[in-house]
């Protein structure tokens, strides 16, 4: 580990040179590259300079000890001994997590996906409570949330809804979302207070920041609709409603979220454009797939990552075996201890591979 510090903080110290040169400070393009690559090695090599001094001040200070005969002065130096490998121990866990491979897309927007899974109005109602919980927690990080689609029920709940999530650093907080999450609790509909158990799904994309891929109008079925307001109403007069399929792969997608036939569509095709990406990222990093892309499942109840018990007031993550006894502090957007606890397990398991 330590060789390969080294050899990023030879190339930091290469960069400062770089930098320093009037040709390269005359090139602004040239020289934001490389303030960017340096401000992303300046963590790692602040701490291993820091490492580099505190070893060297452990030895010195274990050849002090071998040579002291006093024993005031051993054991402080014995005091001092301790101190410098506990900070140097702290240090080395520290560049291990620096050194652990951070995922681009992380600072991306996504787009968040919530279907009702298993359990008919009540899973169409809890879906419609997820993406509350979301909208309220992208707010407490300052981020915007727009609804691109929408396709409510009866009951006051969503069969399925697509919206935009916009600030940096979106797909690190939700990236860990996706899959089935369950609710348990006595729906208003039932009479009996009776306890049922639905699932909604949750699919978490990165939105692209360059577009890798590019469609070919002739694989797209686009055709014009009504939009419609929450149970139908507010029927426009004009259709202009989106809903496109891309037809080699069968994604289908209806936006209604903009004024104009034109807008709907270029939306829709940038949502068809990001999935499309992430199956082709998947299918290259196939390891990576297992845990970034969304992958849902078929909504089942049994396939849960969470569940909310409204009965016990709590909230289960059984990827980490975490709960939370506050559930409405949660179903209100207080979601960071999970991302928090969730992102050090990830990290820890990179670490672990590392190491391996």
């Amino acid at each position: 580990m330590l060789d390969q510090i080294d050899n990023i903080a030879r190339r930091y110290d290469a960069l400062e040179s770089q930098m320093a040169d009037p040709a390269v400070t005359a090139d602004y393009t040239k020289l934001t590259e490389l303030a960017q690559e340096r401000a992303e090695m300046e963590p790692i090599v602040t701490a291993y300079r820091r490492y580099q001094t505190l070893a060297q001040e452990l030895e010195e200070t274990e050849e002090m000890l071998e040579l002291e005969e006093g024993a005031e002065m051993r054991a402080l130096a014995n005091e001092e001994i301790d101190r410098l490998s506990a900070e140097l121990d702290s240090l080395q866990q520290q560049m291990r997590r620096l050194l652990v491979p951070k995922d681009p897309r992380d600072k991306r927007n996504v787009y968040l996906e919530i279907r009702a899974g298993t359990g008919g109005d009540e899973a169409a109602i809890f879906a419609a409570d997820l993406m509350r919980m979301y909208t309220r927690f992208a707010e407490r990080h300052g981020y915007q949330v727009a609804i691109v689609d929408e396709n409510w029920i009866g009951a006051g709940g969503y069969k399925e809804v697509i919206a935009n999530i916009r600030g940096n650093g979106a797909y690190s907080k939700l990236k860990f979302e996706s899959g089935v999450h369950r609710v348990q609790r006595v729906p208003v509909t039932e009479s009996q207070g009776r306890i049922h158990t639905s699932a909604a799904t949750v699919a978490v994309i990165p939105e692209l920041d360059e577009v890798d891929i590019t469609l070919d109008d002739n694989d797209l079925e686009i055709k014009a609709e009504f939009s419609a307001g929450p149970g139908g109403q507010h029927m426009q007069k004009n259709a202009t409603a989106a809903r496109i399929i891309h037809k080699p792969t069968g994604i289908m997608v209806k936006i209604q979220s903009e004024r104009s036939l034109t807008q709907n569509k270029q939306v829709g095709k940038a949502i068809i454009q990001a999935r499309i990406q992430e199956m082709e990222e998947a299918k290259q990093h196939a390891a990576i797939a297992a845990d970034r892309k969304a992958q849902v499942g078929s909504g089942d109840r049994s396939e849960k990552i969470r569940t909310y018990n409204y009965p016990q007031s709590r909230v289960t993550d059984h990827r980490i075996g975490l709960s939370s006894y506050n559930l409405s502090a949660v179903m209100d957007g207080d979601l960071d201890q999970f991302v928090d606890a969730l992102t050090v397990a990830d990290e820890a398991a990179k670490m672990a591979a590392l190491e391996q």
